[in-house]
């Protein structure tokens, strides 16, 4: 980009104190690129399945109840006390939701620090509509609550219903304290996890094909659960969670599904900067022959005994594309090439993570994705293994010498149908027999349908947001609308990428630079004890 073209960015990126002086490059030699602000680091921690409300409820009040201990631990739970000019957020509490209050056939609960481990709710497209009826969020309990549970995970009637406060989420609400928040950010459409990563990476869930899930060739017609409403051509929309088919860890027993177009991969690959997707797991225990595939066995037990594989292939967005596939699990052919192209093409192990985040090979863009039972997914993982994970995480990046200059958000892939009482403005709406009232009556009111793509309704649920860095604003709640593309397209504009085009929602997402101090760093270093999410250390700018 020239001068002036990097001067705009800068204008765009930062507030109008700001100036495109503060655009800053690298002198490393290791591929950051240009920058239009100080931020020449994004890493984004992409967890799973929580509606905001289900964190932050009652945020910053918690009960602080005598006697209570963590699941599993036998720890006592962790005591949370807000500082005194905590702005208010849209929560249950401040919306006067709480119970006996709420619209709801059960009111809202509090789950308790040894209530960690609970039943997975339904978060299906369809489904998710549905609870919104058709926008008075009152039937939540009819069509996402799964009360009925595994053993070693709590259930109860109307489970969606359930929120934690800060004696279990107590690392991600002393986040909310020192950094920006935001109370109104949402998954770009409805639906469970792969459209959430999807639209992290690409904006879009259009242009999706079936694939064989033994030969990895075309179906000869779509699979209707891999793609829906195809055209012609066999090419539709993802809205469930179809595994990749440019991925030896993918099921070999249901059609698998692979997308066409761009992702913010190939943007990063076209302009020469460093990036790379860290997923645990992803090292395959077995690695793949001529004539075999690569096994990704690694498992561990969450708090509750529960025991899961560490690696999803369906939670690895960028195994959907053939141009940013790593398919036989390949390590990098070097510490010195992460982030760079080889044989990973930019798809790693999180234990390639550790070898870079303290050095001047660290990637300009990181995606961080945790072992199953460490993501927050209800069944499986679950609030206090997942701030464990985020804790370890985010540490690591504090006492790094990239720290200065590293922008790390914390971001959701969807719900889980956990009940959430705020729904956003649709930007994006929908007509098919996929679609309840919300969708189809936005489209009847003249709510674009973007690129004629059905079954993209959006935005969908609520989840949390936040955004650690030292150029975070410090205990501030950001209410401006944003969705997952909201990230892409920082990350786009950050660098002077462009757009992914054909109508993908970075198009018309809302920034999330509201949240940030530029360009002056001004937020605290806070490091937490991953066990208890409390405050170890607080080191003033």
């Amino acid at each position: 980009m020239g001068a002036a073209g990097l001067g705009l960015l800068a204008l765009s990126l930062a507030p109008a104190s700001a100036s495109a002086g503060h655009a800053a490059t690298s002198s490393s030699g290791h591929g950051w690129g240009k920058v239009a602000s100080p931020i020449q680091h994004v890493v984004v921690i992409f967890q799973e399945n929580i509606s905001y409300d289900h964190y932050f409820a009652t945020y910053p009040k918690a009960a602080n109840i005598p006697g209570e201990t963590q699941q599993g631990t036998g720890r006592p739970a962790t005591t949370f006390t807000a500082e005194p000019n905590t702005p208010r957020t849209n929560n249950l509490a401040n919306a006067g939701l709480l119970a006996p209050n709420n619209p709801n056939t059960v009111q809202p609960f509090r789950l308790t620090p040894g209530q960690a481990v609970t039943c997975d709710q339904d978060h299906d497209y369809t489904a998710e509509q549905k609870a919104f009826d058709g926008g008075r969020m009152d039937k939540f309990v009819e069509y996402t609550s799964r009360d009925a549970c595994a053993p070693g995970q709590y259930g109860r009637t109307g489970l969606t219903m359930g929120y934690y406060d800060g004696n279990t989420v107590t690392g991600l609400w002393n986040y909310a304290q020192n950094y920006a928040m935001s109370d109104n950010s949402y998954s770009t459409t409805f639906g469970p996890s792969t459209p959430g990563a999807l639209n992290l990476i690409s904006g879009q869930t259009h242009g999706v094909r079936s694939y064989d899930p033994v030969t990895r060739r075309p179906t000869a017609t779509p699979d209707p659960y891999t793609v829906k409403f195809p055209n012609a051509q066999g090419v539709g929309t993802v809205t469930g969670d179809p595994d990749p088919v440019w991925d030896d860890c993918s099921s070999t027993k249901y059609p698998v599904a692979g997308l066409d177009g761009k992702n913010v991969g190939d943007l990063l690959n076209a302009q020469q900067v460093t990036w790379g997707w860290f997923q645990d797991g992803f090292r395959p225990t077995v690695p793949a022959t001529g004539t075999t595939r690569a096994v990704c066995g690694d498992k561990h037990t969450n708090v509750a005994g529960v025991s899961s594989t560490d690696y999803n292939p369906h939670h690895e967005p960028f195994q959907y594309y053939k141009s940013t596939a790593n398919p036989k699990h390949l390590p990098p052919s070097s510490t010195a090439m992460i982030g760079k192209t080889d044989q990973a093409n930019h798809q790693y192990d999180i234990t390639d993570f550790a070898k870079v985040v303290n050095s001047d090979a660290m990637p300009a863009v990181s995606f961080l994705k945790a072992p199953n039972y460490q993501d927050g997914h209800a069944a499986y993982s679950d609030p206090l293994d997942e701030q464990k994970f985020v804790a370890q995480q985010v540490n690591a990046i504090q006492k790094s010498k990239n720290w200065k200059n590293t922008l790390v958000v914390l971001a959701y892939d969807d719900s889980d149908g956990w009940y959430d009482h705020q729904m956003a403005t649709l930007t994006n709406s929908s007509n098919t027999t996929d679609d309840a009232a919300v969708c189809t009556d936005a489209y009847a009111k003249g709510v674009p349908m973007h690129g004629g793509y059905v079954d993209r309704c959006g935005p969908g649920t609520r989840q949390p947001l936040l955004l650690i860095s030292p150029y975070a604003k410090s205990n501030y709640v950001d209410h401006t609308q944003t969705d997952q593309s909201s990230i892409l397209r920082f990350i786009e504009d950050n660098w002077g990428l462009g757009r992914i085009g054909d109508s993908s929602a970075d198009g018309w997402a809302n920034p999330i630079t509201g949240m940030l101090h530029l360009p002056n760093p001004k937020a605290p270093q806070v490091i937490l004890n991953p066990d208890t999410g409390a405050v170890v250390s607080t080191s003033k700018r």
